[in-house]
């Protein structure tokens, strides 16, 4: 079985780990006829390609920042920041393996059976996020008259936002996705006409207490999938340094990686996945030599490459211009 952990320890680049990987990977699913792993190694060409040919995010970024623009004059009173990254090697690795286990998981406690290739196939290529941009807000504490609720004004500015960006992206070559989580969780506080496009974690929280607004678009383009996130700074610091952190979602992943229901040997898809994703998570990251990455521990790190923390594209900050005016 091919493993990405086995190209980490050599002191290459990223772009010549993801190369390796990617061409051992397709070289044994091609002598096996393994379409599931030659879907994989497709995904992570199509990483490498944001990588290699990235001159598109140049548009992109300044079409999406466009939006801060408008949000800059629509909302002088608010500081915000808007980053945009690429999601790193790891996650990456990791995000397709859940979902290849997860495909698995649905169809066992279905039907009692793996479901087709096809399927499983076309659930682990469901990755949206692999670019991303991120809006966070925060209303200063002048701004908030004496009396109100200051998260509840936040989180409705937060569904203002949300309520704009999909038009306005539209202008700009951006077609929102619908997306299944908003079926079966529709948001009640956004527009009706747009509910089916977000993931409301604002509403809906996940089980780690994870808050944020979600959407895909497709940048047509460049043909090109990202994923957007709103949320407060409380929200952001919950999720990057609170409970809700990678460090403790990984923990919850480690003790409900694999479905105990599911027989050892039911599936090699599975059983592979579920091996990648654990060695993944069991990384000694201070034992890694990959070029621009160096690590104390799996908490203090510089990655210089998108190792472990993903590459970021797009920083922009805007702090309230008017601290002392009230919100008129």
């Amino acid at each position: 079985m091919i493993t990405l952990n086995d190209y980490l320890y050599n002191g290459d680049t990223i772009i010549k780990i993801m190369h390796n990987f990617e061409h051992d990977l397709r070289l044994d699913a091609q002598s096996r006829s393994d379409r599931v792993d030659l879907a994989h190694a497709d995904y992570i060409a199509g990483i490498i390609q944001f990588l290699e040919h990235n001159d598109f995010l140049t548009s992109q970024s300044q079409r999406i920042r466009d939006f801060y623009k408008l949000m800059a004059e629509k909302y002088p009173f608010l500081a915000f920041t808007f980053k945009g990254r690429i999601k790193s090697l790891i996650r990456s690795e990791e995000k397709f393996d859940r979902y290849v286990m997860n495909a698995i998981e649905d169809g066992y406690h279905k039907d009692k059976k793996i479901p087709s290739d096809d399927y499983i196939i076309s659930r682990a290529s469901d990755v949206r996020d692999i670019i991303a941009y991120r809006i966070v807000i925060s209303l200063p504490v002048c701004h908030v008259p004496v009396g109100s609720d200051m998260n509840a004004m936040e989180t409705g500015f937060l569904y203002e936002i949300a309520d704009m960006l999909p038009d306005f992206l539209r202008e700009r070559g951006f077609e929102p996705e619908i997306v299944p989580f908003a079926l079966k969780h529709p948001s009640e506080k956004i527009k009706e006409e747009l509910r089916p496009y977000y993931k409301d974690y604002v509403t809906y929280p996940t089980k780690l207490g994870y808050k944020s607004i979600h959407i895909s678009f497709l940048d047509k383009p460049s043909k090109t999938r990202i994923e957007v996130q709103i949320r407060t700074k409380e929200m952001d610091d919950y999720a990057e340094i609170g409970f809700a952190d990678h460090v403790a979602y990984e923990n919850g992943q480690k003790k409900n990686g694999h479905d105990d229901a599911i027989p050892e040997g039911f599936s090699e898809w599975y059983d592979e996945a579920y091996t990648r994703l654990n060695n993944l998570q069991n990384l000694e990251l201070k034992n890694c030599n990959v070029n621009m990455f160096t690590a104390v521990s799996n908490i203090l790190m510089n990655d210089g490459c998108g190792l472990y923390r993903g590459r970021l594209i797009l920083p922009y900050e805007h702090l309230s211009r008017f601290q002392n005016d009230l919100i008129g």
